[in-house]
């Protein structure tokens, strides 16, 4: 029997720099003091190998570690510290330090009243390492009162938080790497993977909980639902119940195909792209962590935030980095003519969750 062929593909990754660090001047004390020891420069580091170095020193550093992210155009890691203690464990583990205000503790605990009290459907909020606070976005259906609501409990929080508007609104993606369609709806395969020595595939949580029994383009039955999880995640995974090929790679949508070699984390500054059904490859970068989004159909926290575009039935399409799988294409604002935000289901949480790993 001929195999029939399930991918994905993604291109090359152009993504936008972040803002390099203002280095300090140096002062003598005398015309006879010594000169201070200079830092060591940075290491050059690819996206995943600064994520690597990022989750270390964060988890060395404890307390001291406010975050951290990946400067594209240096190929650098930048961490965030609370003191110049911490900023010399950061500069001798080859990274580059920035003493902020703001702790990781101050800015969970942000979090944790914006959840208590600002859970408003169309609005998210996200880490932002880069300006040190937490930011919050409400999409074009919150209503005045609500954004009234939403500014007063901002402002509560202070120099914690950042408010801001966005033009589009923030649904799930349900419509569809390649298409795969069930019960009149159409989502995108996000990763072939394997459990138990079978073959199955990821696709996001609200695809799988709206559709069981999913098919190709051609209409050939593929898989049935494993296990959803939507809201709170949003991820899910199918079995293949056919004869069909399933390669782990991406579709690039050229002829071609990105292989896949297995799943890292995301670091904020990483260059991603996405490829889904609908709008095929886009390239864009790593804007948030640890997102949480509004749903009208409910809350999913723990996502990847991005400015990488998307449309419906884009859902479930993957986002990676090089031969990385990062992320499951969850839901947005916004569409590939005015852009907008894009969020993502980490893979990695996936993977772990139901067992499986890329093959």
């Amino acid at each position: 029997m001929k195999h029939r062929r399930i991918t994905r593909r993604r291109a090359a990754v152009a993504g936008a720099a972040v803002a390099a660090l203002v280095a300090a001047g140096v002062t003598f004390q005398s015309a006879n003091a010594s000169e201070p020891a200079k830092a060591a420069a940075p290491q050059i580091l690819s996206a995943p190998a600064a994520g690597k170095l990022a989750s270390t020193l964060v988890r060395d550093l404890g307390a001291d570690a406010a975050g951290a992210y990946y400067d594209a155009q240096a190929k650098s890691l930048v961490v965030n510290v609370l003191d110049e203690s911490a900023a010399g464990t950061v500069e001798a583990a080859g990274a580059k330090a920035r003493v902020v205000a703001n702790s990781l503790a101050e800015l969970d605990g942000a979090r944790a009243t914006l959840s208590k009290d600002a859970t408003i459907p169309g609005t998210s909020w996200a880490t932002d390492p880069v300006t040190n606070k937490v930011v919050v976005t409400a999409d074009r259906t919150v209503s005045k009162a609500a954004w009234a609501k939403l500014g007063k409990v901002t402002d509560g929080l202070g120099a914690k938080v950042e408010l801001q508007r966005s033009k589009g609104e923030f649904k799930p993606f349900l419509a569809g790497g390649d298409a795969i369609t069930g019960s009149g709806g159409r989502c995108s395969l996000g990763f072939n993977v394997v459990k138990d020595g079978q073959p199955y595939f990821l696709t996001a949580g609200h695809c799988t909980d709206a559709i069981s029994s999913w098919s190709d383009s051609s209409g050939n039955v593929v898989g049935q639902n494993e296990q959803s999880s939507f809201p709170g995640n949003d991820f899910g995974l199918v079995k293949y119940t056919g004869s069909v090929d399933h390669p782990s790679e991406v579709n690039l949508y050229n002829g071609s195909s990105q292989a896949i070699s297995g799943a890292a984390e995301a670091t904020v500054g990483m260059k991603v792209t996405r490829s889904g059904s609908t709008t095929q490859v886009h390239d864009g970068t790593v804007t948030g962590l640890n997102a949480t989004v509004n749903y009208s159909e409910g809350t999913v926290s723990g996502l990847i935030q991005t400015d990488v575009c998307a449309e419906p039935g884009d859902s479930g399409g993957s986002l990676f980095s090089g031969d990385k799988a990062i992320g499951l294409t969850s839901g947005g604002s916004g569409d590939c003519t005015s852009g907008g935000e894009t969020f993502f289901q980490p893979v990695t949480e996936a993977l772990s969750a139901t067992g499986s790993s890329i093959g």
